[in-house]
């Protein structure tokens, strides 16, 4: 009998868990890469878009640039470039932008061998001598240029997208058609977001050239193969009328799942693999989902904080009306997504200057509410707004399951409403 740690099968972890299964999202993802389209996994925070990559992909096989709130395009491209294996220096030379070019080489010295360099300055012996490639970081072409003399085929792995400014996400989906046209280089952009064509609508050319995936999309089917496959590895039973509990109450929500099951396990004294089958007492099965929703209450309540006072104090208040809607609305509602429509009519009907409110005035602070949480370090995001759909979503479901669960007369009280 093979022999598992219960940590490497329940709970979350940096490598794959031993109880991966197999889903739709994986069928489309690697469709996708055999077509050599651009992949965008999109879905809510710790629902498996990171192990479906890994999964699917060797770690020999792709480079992984992480974003952040403060990189533009220049700085996007630069980290592609050092992940690629170039060493990269700033130039004295200034591009059309007025933005420095770099320099770049490969390995520790810049002017060491590389075909890819651009001017050849003279012969010493038999050896070739060669100046480093100079490029500006803005230019996709001079991108492109790039890392085809470096021969590099590796796929690009674009981390935490949704984390990048907006004319940023925009400046990057209009240079992804360049890099789908102009060369055989395959981008996956990941992100915290629920809205399908995100990079379709900033750029509309990338249509067709982009296949999305959703890793958000657990069937109570897969989560249910997900348990029944973790006793298998640990030779132990759960009773079936627990596990339909324990996927209903999650909501569909692998990390609440895979995270209950450990606890499961280790108040029932399971740290690896039984030598004979044991069945699990799931007497505080109820108590354990409360707790594993719990762990994130400090950071649900500063949410709620955060997004209430804004960006700074202003008369509409709009953030602070926005919470209040996401507090007082139904929890079906909340699951589906909050349409703008919806809060508006809120707006309308409480709002004390809704004399003033034009449409205006809420989209604007609905398209700012990533940036805020990124703002106020909120990371992951809990709140994403969709103006495709014209619908506010909460993309960590632990928060529509730890608010079904609260006071919510005492969140608005507390709201100043």
């Amino acid at each position: 009998m093979e022999f598992n740690n219960t940590k490497d099968v329940f709970g979350i972890q940096r490598d794959l868990p031993l109880n991966y299964i197999e889903r739709d999202a994986d069928a489309i993802f690697k469709d996708a890469l055999d077509r050599k389209h651009h992949v965008v996994i999109f879905g809510s925070s710790k629902q498996g878009k990171t192990c479906l990559r890994k999964k699917n992909l060797n770690p020999e096989e792709y480079i992984v640039v992480h974003c952040d709130n403060k990189m533009d395009l220049y700085n996007l491209n630069v980290n592609i470039l050092k992940q690629a294996g170039f060493t990269v220096q700033v130039s004295e030379t200034k591009s059309i932008s007025g933005k420095a070019k770099v320099k770049v080489g490969f390995g520790w010295n810049l002017f060491g061998k590389a075909d890819f360099e651009s001017e050849l300055e003279g012969e010493k012996g038999n050896e070739k001598e060669f100046k480093p490639l100079e490029l500006d970081p803005d230019d996709v072409n001079d991108i492109i240029q790039a890392l085809k003399g470096l021969g590099f085929n590796k796929y690009i792995i674009i981390e935490d997208f949704h984390y990048l400014k907006d004319e940023t996400q925009v400046d990057f989906a209009i240079e992804l058609k360049a890099f789908h046209e102009n060369s055989d280089l395959t981008f996956i952009v990941v992100g915290v977001w629920l809205e399908e064509n995100r990079l379709i609508a900033l750029n509309g050319d990338l249509s067709g050239r982009i296949k999305s995936v959703n890793a958000d999309e657990w069937t109570n089917e897969n989560l249910m193969s997900l348990i029944i496959d973790g006793e298998i590895l640990l030779n132990i039973s759960i009773p079936e009328d627990n596990k339909k509990q324990l996927i209903e109450k999650s909501l569909n929500n692998v990390y609440i799942v895979q995270e209950a099951c450990y606890q499961l396990c280790k108040v029932n004294k399971i740290q690896q693999t039984q030598e004979t089958k044991v069945d699990i007492d799931c007497a505080s099965l109820d108590t354990i989902i409360s707790q594993v929703i719990n762990q994130h209450s400090g950071r649900y309540n500063n949410l709620i904080t955060n997004i209430s006072e804004g960006f700074q104090t202003t008369g509409l208040e709009m953030h602070k009306w926005i919470m209040y809607s996401i507090i007082k609305a139904d929890i079906d509602k909340l699951e589906k997504g909050l349409k703008r429509s919806e809060i508006n009519a809120l707006l309308q009907a409480e709002h004390p200057r809704k004399q003033e409110l034009n449409p205006g005035n809420l989209t604007q602070a609905l398209k700012s509410i990533a940036s805020l949480q990124v703002k106020k370090n909120t990371i992951p995001l809990i709140i994403d707004y969709d103006s495709s759909n014209l619908k506010l979503n909460i993309v960590d479901k632990g928060f529509i399951i730890w608010l079904s669960n609260q006071k919510r007369d005492e969140l608005i009280a507390e709201l100043g409403i």
